[in-house]
């Protein structure tokens, strides 16, 4: 649970991704997913209730969980006056990769996301896919087990978007879990192996995409309209509960 003075912000959420699979946490504005994105990475602590990445407890073992999580969040900052080379080079000294090690990563990230014509210029001249892609290969330089991700396609043309998503696919293949936010429920249906819907800081749904199906097909045309109907607002319920006639005496 996470609260902010008396705003509740994620409440009694309880989630246990297994290794090896692409999770994708739906939800309207607001729904609590980018707070739950901080906890994860070690950026908020949980008001009450405990964080763990591949067994490290992310409040009290901090470092050790850091070490096996890459992250991209919804907003990428780069050193602006660094190459993306520089930059590059930059997080594998953080994570304590020498030098011959660190080299070869970051050729294989610059292949894999395929920055070779602009990884040697100033990322101040970057536009916002430029930056996602770097941002993206950053994260995945220390071959974390646990990649999160805030929104990752937003701003991606068609072409980087099928680079990053067969990337994903690839890696979660290899063992690698992923876990990432998004507001498109096409996304989710195209790459996740498990899906969470959450509204207003709760967990309305967590299942595979066939499991999913199968309860759009209890009373909803699609599941686009599940999708809606789990994550209308009270308000929105209120208003179609007053809606609705009331039998003639």
């Amino acid at each position: 649970m996470r609260s902010y003075g008396q705003k509740l912000a994620v409440a009694d959420l309880s989630l246990k991704i297994p290794a090896g699979q692409l999770f994708a946490l739906l939800g309207p504005n607001g729904a609590g997913k980018t707070t739950t994105i901080k906890m994860l990475v070690g950026l908020l602590q949980p008001s009450s209730g405990s964080v763990r990445v591949c067994g490290h407890d992310m409040v009290r073992q901090t470092r050790e969980a850091s070490r096996v999580v890459g992250f991209v969040p919804d907003e990428v900052y780069l050193y602006e006056k660094l190459s993306g080379r520089e930059f590059l080079e930059f997080i594998a000294d953080l994570h304590g990769l020498n030098r011959r090690d660190a080299a070869a990563r970051i050729g294989s990230q610059i292949d894999a996301f395929e920055l070779a014509q602009f990884v040697d210029d100033r990322s101040e001249t970057y536009s916002h896919g430029m930056k996602q892609r770097l941002a993206l290969a950053a994260a995945l330089l220390h071959d974390p087990a646990v990649l999160v991700l805030d929104e990752p396609m937003v701003g991606l043309d068609p072409r980087s978007m099928r680079l990053v998503k067969n990337l994903l696919q690839r890696r979660t293949a290899a063992g690698m879990t992923v876990f990432m936010s998004t507001h498109s429920l096409s996304l989710a249906e195209e790459i996740a192996d498990l899906i969470g819907v959450v509204d207003g800081g709760r967990l309305m749904f967590l299942g595979t995409l066939a499991e999913l199906r199968g309860q759009a097909a209890h009373g909803h045309n699609s599941l686009e309209e599940l999708y809606l109907a789990l994550t209308e607002s009270e308000e929105e319920r209120r208003s179609k509960s007053s809606a609705i006639p009331s039998p003639a005496p």
